[in-house]
């Protein structure tokens, strides 16, 4: 069977090679990022997300009307090579990386206009956020993190009548059988930030691919009609639904370790436990996730077509009983 988009591979080839020779030092240090930093160890499955979208959407790509916006794609050219050329002049990995997403947006619009750019929005989206942020921003955001999820691990032990004191991020507890206290400290690891960054990229795929069919009134007229459906703000919620549920389901699992640590001893914080608690308080953030979609689809109004379905199935139903009473007089 052809595929009608493959043909318009090797139109791209050019492209991707020019990309690849200036951008190679900065695609070799994402890789290393993403491999040796556990806080976005999911960026290296973006690439696969991304390619298997706009395999997906191949045939729509390529029928899309497109209307070149030379001006503001060149623009936006200009600007990523200039942000590169600052990047690596001030030895700022973010800007460099944040100047590949400009560029690819920019050659998008230059060649084939806003169209088929709002289509490549998600995969755009999905490559900054497996971006890694500075420190100096990634420090802002850990610590009071990690503040929050000592406060819910001394509130939830106090719960439970446990003796215990917090200074800053470091609880001090009495384990049952012990003659001395003990220091748990909720470290950069334990904050949430990792499962927050892993949890936002997860309900933006969940988001697009569970996305409801937009309408003809939705895609056509005013822009505000886009932003007033229903499809827009049900994927609006379910990214930003993601920020809590990371950091409450994080707060369960330090309480959780800080309860256990007051009967079976510290050890609990370490090996095994911990990594498994990982992985079931990931389990756990996406069931609410999942939990949170499936609570908005309740809510979906009904469109025109179903609507006029359910009409037709009354009316339907009416005729046959006005038939069968008939059949039974006779």
């Amino acid at each position: 069977m052809s595929v009608p988009a493959t043909k318009y591979i090797w139109r791209a080839l050019p492209f991707v090679v020019v990309i690849s020779f200036a951008y190679a030092t900065v695609f070799i240090k994402l890789s290393r990022d993403w491999w040796n930093d556990e806080n976005y160890s999911h960026g290296l499955l973006i690439p696969f997300i991304i390619g298997y979208i706009l395999w997906l959407q191949r045939d729509r790509l390529v029928s899309v009307d497109g209307k070149p916006s030379t001006f503001w794609g060149a623009a936006a050219v200009v600007f990523a090579l200039f942000a590169l050329w600052a990047g690596v002049a001030g030895a700022e990995l973010y800007t460099q990386r944040m100047s590949l997403i400009l560029l690819l947006g920019g050659i998008v619009l230059y060649f084939w206009g806003g169209r088929l750019l709002k289509l490549l929005m998600v995969p755009l989206a999905l490559l900054f956020l497996a971006m890694p942020i500075p420190a100096i921003i990634f420090n802002k955001i850990a610590f009071p993190l990690q503040l929050f999820a000592s406060k819910c691990a001394v509130t939830a032990m106090s719960l439970w009548g446990i003796p215990v004191l917090r200074q800053g991020n470091v609880i001090e507890l009495k384990p049952l059988h012990s003659f001395q206290t003990k220091k748990l400290e909720v470290v950069e690891a334990c904050s949430g930030i990792r499962s927050l960054m892993t949890l936002i990229t997860l309900a933006v795929v969940f988001a697009y691919f569970t996305h409801p069919p937009a309408q003809d009134s939705e895609t056509s007229g005013s822009p505000l009609r886009f932003f007033r459906s229903f499809g827009f703000w049900r994927s609006s919620i379910l990214v930003l639904s993601a920020v809590p549920i990371a950091i409450l389901t994080n707060a369960l699992r330090v309480s959780g370790t800080g309860v256990l640590a007051h009967y079976y001893g510290t050890e609990v914080a370490d090996g095994f436990f911990h990594e498994f608690s990982g992985w079931v308080i990931y389990i756990v953030a996406f069931v609410m996730l999942f939990g949170v979609g499936w609570l908005l689809d309740r809510f979906k109004p009904k469109t025109k077509t179903e609507t006029t379905e359910k009409s037709d199935e009354m009316m339907r139903q009416k005729a046959v009983g006005r038939v069968i009473p008939a059949e039974g007089a006779e």
